[in-house]
């Protein structure tokens, strides 16, 4: 029994990724997962920029997480500067980081995802048989934009995010209008639940070392500690000591490894690490979805966004009625004292955790930074996924063991342009 695969690149996923599988006689003699998108240089973009600038140019990493690495960036700014923020900024920061989660799952579970369980190759096609399906998925992800549009100005690359605060402040208004239709968007929620939880999830268990931000107040999405599901719980500024990144020949991205021969960061690990500070209707959708922690299926991290879907409209529901309750008002640009000091931010992006690391020095210039991206740290575990799923369908059709391990590929949502950014060229 001899079978070569080779997915030249894996579709319905952001960037450039390959698979390589090679069976010779009933035995595995390849199997690799491998990035093949250029190297970007955004760190080096940042040297000799003002640190004001770093949020507009990181946002640039992505399309899709342009509000995570620019909240990334403004808190590795704020720590390194001192600049501490008022709970507006914080409620607000929390509120379009919600739209853009909620964006990105819908985009994800919706349009990647679910045409794999529905029989057709596209969105394109699903907009034929599934009409209804498709509609909802745009109207939960239109509401999703205009969240983030209301607070920073647009949804893709904020303009009104800055060190310390805002530069435009939404009206009591518009969170009004929210806010109503947020509520009006349980249905749609309910009905993304009820036809996630119908779908057939692959069988796969592989335990990993599941890593993401914690706070003991709330789901973290920004700030909080580093913590593993083996134990670890490190500051942010530790990140080092759990991410170790390591190059491999066959990829673009490092990969990073902890504990384990590699770890998993997401929808999944966020889910395992916290579940506990799920709002009750996420953990009633999550009931329904037959998932409670420790999951160790990765083609349920679509599953866990889902669960993720629900928890960030109740609390964005919650987050609106803090903000009108106490009123919006002005505030005064962050005072900064300039000199050379180094921040490191946090964020849980759709995909993962998020680490930003500053230098900046005393004209206000950056002068090193580095940038730990989520999709770099699932690399290695989808490779060690490929390395215990091949064998257990080694058995099946050519097509579908390709079928098996793109599905798994898209099940990490990978944002693969985002997670090539140093690449060491060595002369021999």
């Amino acid at each position: 029994m001899s079978k070569r695969i080779e997915v030249h690149h894996v579709t319905r996923v952001e960037g450039h990724g390959d698979i390589i599988v090679e069976i010779a006689d009933g035995k595995i003699k390849e199997c690799r997962f491998e990035i093949v998108e250029s190297p970007r240089f955004f760190e080096a973009m940042l040297r000799g920029r003002p640190y004001l600038e770093a949020s507009h140019i990181t946002s640039r990493i992505c399309g899709i997480c342009a509000t995570g690495h620019a909240t990334a960036s403004l808190r590795a700014s704020e720590k390194a500067l001192g600049v501490q923020l008022s709970e507006q900024t914080q409620l607000l920061r929390k509120l379009t980081f919600h739209g853009e989660i909620l964006d990105s799952h819908i985009l994800h579970v919706y349009m990647l995802v679910a045409p794999d369980f529905l029989g057709v190759g596209s969105v394109i096609p699903l907009a034929k048989t599934h009409r209804e399906v498709v509609l909802r998925a745009l109207r939960m992800k239109k509401l999703a934009g205009d969240m983030c549009a209301v607070v920073t100005g647009r949804h893709t690359h904020p303009i009104a995010m800055t060190v310390g605060g805002f530069t435009h402040l939404p009206k009591i208004s518009e969170l009004k209008e929210l806010r109503e239709r947020l509520v009006a968007s349980r249905a749609d929620v309910d009905a993304t639940v009820e036809l996630f939880s119908s779908l057939p999830w692959p069988e796969f268990e592989r335990d990993t070392e599941y890593v993401s931000l914690t706070k003991p107040d709330e789901y973290a999405f920004i700030d909080g500690e580093i913590m593993t599901s083996d134990g670890v719980k490190v500051p942010v500024e530790s990140y080092k000591q759990v991410t170790n990144e390591y190059m491999v020949p066959h990829s673009t991205a490092k990969l990073t490894r902890n504990k384990r021969q590699s770890l998993m960061v997401g929808a999944l690990a966020r889910f395992n690490n916290n579940y506990e500070q799920l709002h009750p209707r996420a953990k009633a959708a999550a009931a329904q979805l037959g998932m409670k922690p420790k999951v160790t299926n990765p083609y349920l991290n679509s599953g866990a966004q889902v669960v993720e879907i629900a928890h960030c409209i109740e609390d964005a529901i919650l987050v609106i009625d803090k903000l009108i309750n106490v009123g919006i008002k002005p505030e005064a640009p962050a005072a900064v004292q300039l000199k050379n000091t180094s921040g490191v931010g946090a964020a849980e992006v759709p995909r993962g955790m998020l680490i930003h690391h500053y230098e900046i020095g005393a004209d206000g210039n950056m002068t090193g930074a580095n940038c730990i991206i989520p999709t770099n740290q699932n690399v290695g575990n989808i490779q060690a996924d490929f390395e215990s799923l091949v064998p257990q369908i080694i058995d099946k059709p050519a097509d579908a063991i390709r079928n098996d391990l793109e599905m798994l590929v898209r099940a990490y949502d990978p944002c693969i342009s985002c997670s090539v950014h140093v690449l060491k060229i060595e002369d021999r």
